[in-house]
């Protein structure tokens, strides 16, 4: 073999015992244990909550959110419903209509309303917000409306804004009413309370103190066994379905000259529990007194319209007795109707009626044009 041939066939060896040396992975040391590969993990929206919406296209407005819309035709209005938001973007400071219901908002912060001091609607309906922050609410002082239904509140918000109109709060978790929450807001008409979790314990004579000008109060589907004292004698409407009331204190309607429209219906409400003269109301069109355990048709007023008395238990009416108006005092009817009762819409069904319809319940009621019987 030529010399040079050689030293070709040398190299070539070196070469290929480096690349195969190069190739063998490093012996472990003993004791010294290796580090677990680290993986980053992004965080991933809860399961249980759908995705936030992509931002729509960009408003006219340049303060607008991406997340919510601004109509061109309704400059002061923001709507950031049903947005899947979890929390509440930066309000501009020309909103004065808000509108955040259907979402899955926990609190308030109040960097989000640190320029909307001019809000007089806002629309939280349908979210998750257990708290209300003091310096959030004492920012809005120009507030009219505050909707809050289904959220999870375990008490009415204090230092709510003095001049409210409307408050609804139906469908959370309340059984506490704080000490004075109402005594600055004399500028409220309706109170929505129904379906929380309030009772007996939680009223007393100065829990509506300063609601001097309520008109429409609903305490339906609480827990309530007596009726609250210390109701706004203002006040036109009053809701208190679906409680356990067991009875009436005498005189209780006395003072609510302005009483309307009063509904009880679903509780316990007995003829023991029923002085004789409690819905005598000179004022009263509608009383819904459905599925209670009364066994006769209560006194009422001659200007009484609507009388729902379903579902009791009445085995028997006698017209002549229940008859606001003595009956020998308009034994001719009337030209003008004047005395006549004002009675138009009877239920009695799901009692333990028989037909036919009394003839004196008709003759005293002349006006009526429907009896469910």
């Amino acid at each position: 073999m030529k010399p040079a041939l050689q030293l070709l066939l040398l190299l070539t060896l070196v070469l290929i015992s480096e690349v195969n040396g190069q190739r063998q992975k490093p012996k472990r040391k003993p004791g010294r244990p290796t580090a677990a590969p680290v993986v980053l993990v992004e965080p991933v929206e809860p399961t249980e909550l759908p995705p936030p919406l992509p931002p729509g296209p960009p408003s006219v407005f340049p303060d607008c959110p991406r997340e919510c819309s601004c109509p061109p035709d309704f400059p002061s209005a923001l709507y950031c419903d049903s947005r899947n938001l979890r929390k509440v973007p930066l309000i501009p400071s020309r909103i004065h209509y808000l509108y955040l219901q259907n979402n899955f908002i926990d609190s308030l912060p109040e960097e989000s309303f640190k320029n909307a001091t001019e809000l007089k609607w806002v629309n939280l309906d349908n979210n998750r917000i257990k708290k209300l922050d003091r310096r959030v609410l004492e920012q809005m002082e120009s507030l009219i409306f505050l909707y809050m239904e289904k959220n999870q509140l375990k008490e009415v918000p204090s230092f709510l804004p003095p001049n409210l109109e409307q408050l609804r709060l139906s469908r959370n978790l309340i059984s506490k009413i704080p000490s004075g929450v109402f005594n600055k807001l004399e500028h409220l008409v309706l109170l929505d309370l129904h379906h929380n979790r309030l009772s007996d314990g939680v009223f007393n004579k100065n829990t509506f103190r300063g609601l001097k000008n309520l008109m429409q109060l609903n305490l339906a589907h609480n827990t309530l066994r007596k009726l609250p004292p210390g109701l706004p004698s203002a006040i036109h409407q009053l809701f208190l379905d679906r409680n356990n009331i067991e009875d009436i204190p005498e005189n209780y309607f006395k003072e609510f000259r302005n009483l309307a429209f009063l509904r009880l219906n679903y509780n316990q409400i007995s003829d023991k529990g029923l002085p004789k003269n409690s819905f005598n109301l000179s004022n009263l069109l509608v009383l819904q007194l459905a599925h209670n355990k009364l066994t006769n048709m209560p006194l009422i007023n001659p200007k009484l319209e609507h009388l729902y008395l379903n579902d009791n238990s009445i085995e028997k009416i006698n017209g002549t007795q229940i008859c606001p108006t003595s009956l020998v005092s308009f034994q001719d009817l009337p030209s003008d109707l004047e005395n006549v009762p004002r009675l138009r819409y009877l239920r009695l069904d799901g009692n333990q009626l028989k037909p036919p319809i009394p003839l004196d319940l008709m003759m005293c009621f002349r006006l009526l044009q429907s009896v469910v019987f």
